[in-house]
């Protein structure tokens, strides 16, 4: 029987066609962004304790109040705005449903959506099946920086949303006080746009630079849709449990497709990170370990051929193979895959029109050993 299909453009995410293909070779898996080492023996703990008293059946459709408590608290506490944690918070499947259902909830037919790429790869599916229109506009190279003229000169009567990701997956980048600027201009000029920012990487920055959240400002707040991972703060990638931020009008609507995407997140889980959140240890303390991993890695491949694109933030390091090879990115990931027993991420797979920079995407969230021979097989190409 012929099946139609809604997204005829797309196949498998290159996050899996590299893993397999890492996988299938043998090879030191840098390409796929989960963390080497494990789980704080404190959360894990937590959560089987709280399955062992019996917090095993559905929480509330928008999560505990307990851990929207939390999530509120947190917020407040590391700068941001008042949050109303029963009308204005929502605990989700990952940072990857919360995008979905807040896409399909605000967007649809004869709407556009601007992007800005490169982006992650589940932001244009989601927008094309909720009837919508993607919208890609190019990062300024070579910092990865909002170009905000071409931004301005995207925007039509059917814009209606611009997404964000900063920290920046894939290239580490981080928006300035001149970006923040620029954006409050831009909302301000445009009442009827609506922002959705990703900052799933916001406990992940270096350097000593402050991340600038849309909700430490009353206006952006105000305007904004803003979404967090704690599989990616608290390396529990597989336990997928996010939650999103939005005013009560908006998050009404995002609601209404939650309940019938997912309708609750794991309860115990819910539960021990909501005690877990109690210790700001527990968040603030990612930056200093991650950039003592950038640093080493980056330092390791400093003898290479490979030049190191500046990463802000994220555990992710851009490398440029210029120098070594003329290859398509796609071709030579696969050939540092099979022949060098190595596995990143070609860039342009973040572009909608495979836009080729010589590009590749390393996650840096392993052990030294692991860092230090994917450093060694780069030394030797």
């Amino acid at each position: 029987m012929p099946v139609h299909s809604k997204l005829p453009n797309m196949g498998s995410s290159i996050f899996s066609v590299m893993t397999q293909m890492a996988t299938e070779n043998n090879a030191l898996n840098l390409s796929q962004g989960f963390p080497e080492f494990p789980v704080s023996q404190e959360l894990i703990d937590l959560v089987y304790r709280n399955m062992q008293i019996g917090h095993n059946q559905y929480a509330p459709m928008p999560g505990l109040p307990i851990l929207r408590e939390a999530i509120a608290g947190k917020i407040q506490h590391i700068g941001g705005v008042a949050i109303n944690a029963d009308s204005e918070i929502t605990v989700t499947v990952g940072a990857a449903e919360a995008i979905f259902s807040s896409i399909m909830a605000l967007v649809g037919k004869g709407d556009e959506v601007i992007v800005l790429e490169p982006a992650y790869d589940c932001y244009i599916p989601a927008i094309e099946l909720a009837g919508a229109t993607p919208v890609p506009i190019p990062l300024n190279q070579p910092d990865f920086s909002p170009n905000w003229q071409l931004i301005r000169e995207s925007i039509t009567s059917n814009t209606k949303m611009l997404m964000i990701n900063y920290p920046h997956n894939p290239s580490g980048a981080i928006l300035k006080p001149e970006d923040i600027v620029e954006l409050k201009q831009l909302l301000e000029d445009y009442p009827e746009l609506m922002l959705l920012s990703d900052e799933v990487y916001e406990h992940i920055i270096f350097d000593g630079k402050e991340h600038l959240s849309v909700l430490k400002d009353v206006f952006l707040a105000s305007r904004s849709v803003v979404v967090y991972s704690f599989g990616k703060t608290f390396h529990a990638t597989g336990w997928k449990i996010g939650y999103v931020v939005a005013p009560e009008a908006i998050m009404h609507e995002i609601r209404k497709v939650h309940q019938y995407n997912c309708f609750t997140v794991n309860t115990p889980t819910q539960f021990a990170i909501a005690e877990y959140l109690q210790n700001e240890n527990n968040y603030l303390s990612l930056n200093d370990m991650y950039e003592k991993k950038r640093d080493f890695f980056a330092n390791a491949v400093s003898a290479s051929k490979f030049k190191v694109v500046p990463s802000y933030g994220t555990y992710f390091q851009i490398l440029s193979y210029d120098e070594v090879s003329d290859l398509p990115d796609m071709e030579f990931a696969e050939k540092l895959t099979r022949e060098y027993g190595l596995a990143s991420i070609p860039v342009s797979a973040f572009y909608s029109n495979k836009k080729d920079d010589h590009l590749l995407r390393f996650c840096f969230a392993k052990g030294e050993d692991t860092l230090q021979k994917a450093a060694d097989i780069l030394c030797r190409i």
